[in-house]
């Protein structure tokens, strides 16, 4: 395991990170996972004998259930351990029970302490866009946070480049603590992502967690265009992440396949692997349902791509470059800068 500056901060995290949105299995992350205190305490026992030392969850997980199993299951142990948490989702029915409001993320964050058994987060994320909230109201507030000690650093998820853009210019302007982690949903089975957000990323500073490596199972080699899972699932009726171009999908996944077959390695492993050769990237958040696929997961780092590899998932994986990409590599790449080129690579 290999250990990663996050963002600008001096705090270094494992660039495996594990993921809690199995724990509890309550309403809908039922059909995710079911993980209780005990199967919490092996995954995690599993993770720290392989070198990581970040564990994420957020406040939303099984309405909060997951957060109180991941509480007991590092019981005794909470120092030796990274915990980032999040904010913004509905957490009730009433009208100030979501957002991110100073009222919301006061009530949450005590709420996430308790459920944790801990006094501190290491990072604390807020979860999605509140365009009701002001700017200046909420990054007031986070740094109110991390100025009290109850929270250590400061990230972002699921922002667009202008809405992260806003926030850290808000946060500059007032002299507010600044998000030094960005996570976003980033795969070979979509790299939308590199349209912004990790060039966005690059250039402010901000490391990036990755959430859903394997597109829900989708990177796996469990869906292939000549067999099926036995639950008779269909890639189209996926909505997170939506499948919208199958074919080329499974193009990908042939060519994610045909290359763990030359490293003896599992293709889930391969996909994770590439993820972590990408400019930017800090940590992949890896979850599972059951040990024998945490286990798996986690052998990625053992996984050495060769360029050739990483080439040809590059090239197979490739999103259309819409406007302005296409017409800047037309005509500007001569003066592109790293941010410009994690995106553009070599002008196609």
């Amino acid at each position: 395991m290999r250990y990663r500056k996050l963002g600008r901060s001096g705090l270094r995290v494992s660039e495996l990170a594990l993921g809690t949105m199995t724990f509890g299995g309550k309403d809908v992350f039922g059909n995710v996972g079911a993980t209780d205190v005990a199967g919490a305490k092996r995954q995690i026992d599993m993770s720290v004998d392989a070198g990581v030392n970040l564990i994420d969850t957020a406040n939303m997980y099984s309405g909060g259930a997951a957060e109180e199993i991941l509480g007991q299951a590092i019981a005794g142990r909470r120092d030796q351990l990274l915990i980032s948490s999040k904010v913004r989702l509905p957490m009730g029915d009433g009208p100030n029970e979501e957002g991110l409001s100073r009222h919301h993320i006061l009530r949450q964050v005590e709420g996430s302490l308790r459920r944790l058994g801990t006094d501190y987060l290491d990072v604390y994320h807020v979860h999605q866009w509140d365009g009701l909230t002001p700017l200046e109201e909420t990054m007031q507030t986070l740094d109110t946070l991390v100025r009290s000690g109850k929270v250590r650093y400061l990230g972002v998820s699921n922002y667009t480049g202008w809405q992260l853009m806003k926030a850290l210019a808000v946060a500059d302007l007032h002299g507010y603590e600044r998000f030094v982690s960005n996570q976003i949903y980033y795969s070979l089975e979509s790299r939308d992502a590199e349209y912004e957000l990790v060039p966005v990323s690059l250039d402010q500073g901000l490391g990036i967690m990755v959430w859903s490596p394997l597109a829900g199972g989708l990177l796996t080699g469990k869906y292939r265009r000549d067999q099926q899972p036995g639950d008779g699932r269909h890639l189209t009726e996926w909505s997170e992440p939506p499948v919208r171009d199958e074919d080329k999908l499974y193009d990908t996944i042939d060519v994610i396949v045909d290359i763990a077959s030359v490293h003896g390695s599992s293709p889930a492993q391969v996909s994770l692997a590439y993820l972590l050769a990408k400019p930017g990237v800090t940590a992949v958040i890896v979850g599972a349902r059951r040990d024998e696929q945490l286990a798996d997961n986690l052998g990625a780092v053992n996984v050495a791509l060769t360029q050739e590899d990483i080439d040809r998932l590059d090239k197979v994986s490739a999103p259309d470059l819409i406007y302005p990409h296409w017409h800047q590599s037309l005509l500007v790449s001569s003066r592109f800068s790293e941010p410009d080129l994690a995106w553009h690579g070599p002008v196609r």
